[in-house]
């Protein structure tokens, strides 16, 4: 049987793991009575934790929200994702949390024993962060939106688009997304009654947050977080061109280096809508294809299609001349 402090701390362990136990299941991880455990609870809860426990044949207990900030007991894999986690935040997206970052990675690294310390201290001696050079989002504004999401909050906040332009907007939150260093607010507009994603460093609340709301069905998250990412690529693209494919629909999309939206539009044919900074890199994209192509109502790729051809004919020409 375990003394009564490790035993205290091995409740203490499995009522974090678990939301709910009944007291025969954890007298039974114990080895001790259900009136120990009634017993060890109070001890608990005299040391600032909030268990609660339910009587009755559907009792139980559980680790309340609140009171004292206790122990993290972490196996081995967590602890170590913890450390990695830490030190990725340390040089991450999130503005004026490194170094909170880098005092609670200090902390856990010394309550590791020797054989996670040596893991943890490798992954910090041979790995370079890059600093991160996109925009950083404030912390709390992510904790409001967050909590918006959470409560089904309405969030009303000032709003800078890609162009600069203003303007303030009143949302139903949904989701959080981040890719590539950047976060984004998924959300319904109730302005303009429609799906919208927001840069959340681009956001400026006005609290307090307004009214609940009911939420509306959503596709699964996958689905959101791949959504974001092709929206996130279309709107900084300068150049849009709709590209007809003389393939079946299958054939492009596994061409294709980001996901992009393939319209069939029969078995050998179909089209989409590529875009891109530059004109001259998404004829360069298009000849990959291994297909061919007709562009529709887009000037500046096909002049760019028409230079590259110039180039690569005479290319050719001259690899011809070398070679007789």
């Amino acid at each position: 049987m375990l003394e009564t402090s490790a035993r205290l701390l091995r409740l203490l362990s499995l009522l974090q793991a678990r939301r709910d136990w009944t007291g025969a299941e954890l007298a039974a991880r114990l080895g001790v009575t259900t009136r120990t455990i009634r017993n060890d609870a109070d001890r608990l809860r005299g040391l600032g934790y909030l268990v609660e426990a339910r009587r009755g044949v559907a009792g139980g207990y559980r680790l309340g929200i609140g009171g004292v900030l206790p122990p993290l007991l972490l196996d081995d894999e967590e602890a170590v994702a913890v450390a990695i986690g830490l030190r990725a935040a340390a040089s991450g997206s999130v503005a004026g949390i490194e170094e909170t970052s880098l005092r609670a990675l200090a902390k856990l690294q010394q309550m590791l024993p020797p054989r996670l310390r040596r893991r943890v201290s490798a992954l910090g001696s041979y790995t370079l962060p890059v600093p991160s050079r996109g925009p950083r989002v404030d912390p709390d504004v992510l904790t409001m939106i967050a909590g918006a999401c959470r409560d089904h909050e309405r969030l009303r906040f000032d709003y800078r688009a890609h162009s600069g332009a203003p303007s303030r907007r009143s949302v139903e939150p949904y989701r959080l997304v981040n890719d590539q260093r950047r976060w984004y607010l998924v959300a319904w507009d109730t302005d303009r009654d429609a799906w919208r994603t927001f840069r959340a460093d681009r956001i400026e609340p006005r609290p307090p947050a307004g009214p609940r709301f009911t939420p509306r069905a959503l596709p699964p998250d996958p689905e959101i977080a791949a959504q974001v990412a092709r929206g996130v690529g279309e709107a900084t693209w300068r150049y849009r061109a709709r590209v007809i494919v003389h393939a079946p629909a299958a054939h492009v999309r596994g061409r294709l280096p980001i996901p992009v939206e393939v319209e069939s539009l029969g078995e050998d044919r179909c089209a989409f809508e590529p875009g891109s900074d530059d004109p001259e890199m998404l004829a360069l994209h298009l000849g990959m294809l291994d297909a061919d192509f007709e562009i529709v109502d887009a000037p500046e790729l096909v002049d760019a299609l028409r230079k590259l051809t110039g180039r690569y004919r005479r290319a050719i020409d001259a690899s011809r001349g070398a070679s007789g």
